[in-house]
């Protein structure tokens, strides 16, 4: 498993509710409801689906003051997953968030008003312990820095950044995290890496507007991976047209990807399968699956190995904690590369979960 803290880039820690972000915390996973935030029971009930999802940070958007009646109707219904108010323009709005009790608020200080507004905003944070999470987006840049650059280039992303940031400093306030987001995988990571270079805020990734659930799922894996290799992200969004519970899973799935310790659950691998495979690999890895959500196992942190022929499929699976390889109508069930026994095709399942329940009730890897 990679070891995150080992390669992490060093962040001060900013606590959002009872969730910490940067630090030695563990990378923090966040989404953001898409109902009209004046449709309160529709607002509550996608952010307590999320927060059942296993989201651990849940984003609002509160476009006036009247819609930071939200925020109080949410934290009344007992959801306990932190909550942050997405503030544009109105910094009003930002002080009547936080009035309400808001966790963190997101805001562009330099698209609130002058110094005045922008201080009143640091203030309330101040007085609340309330952090403020600085978005910036490659399709709202501000006109100096545009002219500047001649385009949303990652030197310009990163400017604009630290521009922010400034603004919140001029009124010794700290409490920040960055976030830099682009539709361009390669823009989002190189102005990530930038921001990554000249400040110790903890830093939100993402790539925004990346699409439908299959590509942007894809185009996420790609950017938000890259920085995490990196050892930079303290929390992330995959931002995916369609339901945001999917968006928690799809985040979930990145990390399991990349196997970071302490966070990945069940990490599946199974072979592309080849004309030596006469098991029928596809339907099995499926089904495995299907029946490893049912029994609740996909939380469970070991390696399962789904191999399609018993010629190199032990050896393949040597480093998996359990798994099987497929033979003509059978299998091995094999652990830690060791046969244990051959099973019919059509026990695989369920002697596999089986093994599985087991290992996790003994507490065994």
């Amino acid at each position: 498993m990679m070891d995150y803290q080992k390669i992490r880039r060093k962040t001060h820690a900013v606590k959002v509710g009872d969730v910490m972000i940067g630090g030695d915390a563990k990378i923090a996973i966040q989404s953001m409801t898409n109902t009209d935030n004046k449709d309160v029971e529709a607002t509550i009930a996608q952010t307590r689906a999320l927060e059942q999802a296993g989201c651990d940070i849940v984003r609002i958007t509160v476009p006036d003051t009247e819609s930071a009646k939200t925020i109080t109707a949410i934290k009344q219904a007992g959801i306990r997953v932190p909550i942050v108010a997405d503030i544009h323009f109105d910094y009003r709005a930002a002080l009547a968030c936080a009035e309400r009790g808001v966790d963190k608020i997101r805001i562009n200080p330099g698209n609130i008003g002058d110094d005045d507004r922008v201080k009143a905003v640091v203030d309330a944070c101040k007085q609340r312990n309330i952090p403020i999470r600085i978005g910036v987006n490659s399709g709202s840049l501000e006109k100096h820095i545009l002219e500047k650059f001649g385009s949303p280039t990652p030197e310009a992303l990163c400017e604009s950044a630290m521009y922010h940031a400034a603004l919140l400093e001029k009124f010794d306030f700290e409490d920040i995290v960055i976030s830099i987001k682009g539709s361009s995988v390669e823009q989002m990571i190189k102005a990530n890496r930038l921001v990554a270079e000249r400040c110790s805020y903890p830093i939100h990734i993402g790539v925004t507007e990346a699409g439908s659930e299959e590509y942007g799922m894809i185009k996420s894996a790609a950017g938000i991976g890259a920085l995490l290799c990196d050892g930079i992200g303290d929390t992330m969004r995959v931002s995916l047209t369609a339901d945001p519970v999917k968006e928690v899973k799809a985040a979930k799935s990145i990390l399991n990807a990349l196997e970071i310790s302490g966070q990945c659950g069940m990490n599946i691998v199974s072979c592309p399968t080849c004309g030596r495979t006469k098991i029928d690999l596809i339907t099995l890895e499926k089904q495995f699956r299907e029946a490893a959500e049912i029994e609740g196992l996909l939380d469970y942190p070991i390696k399962v190995a789904l191999m399609g022929c018993i010629v190199n499929g032990p050896g393949e699976a040597r480093e998996a904690d359990i798994g099987i390889a497929g033979g003509k109508g059978e299998a091995l069930l094999i652990a830690h590369g060791e046969i244990i026994k051959k099973i019919k095709e059509e026990q695989v399942i369920e002697v596999l979960i089986g093994a599985i329940k087991e290992m996790r009730n003994n507490n065994l890897r």
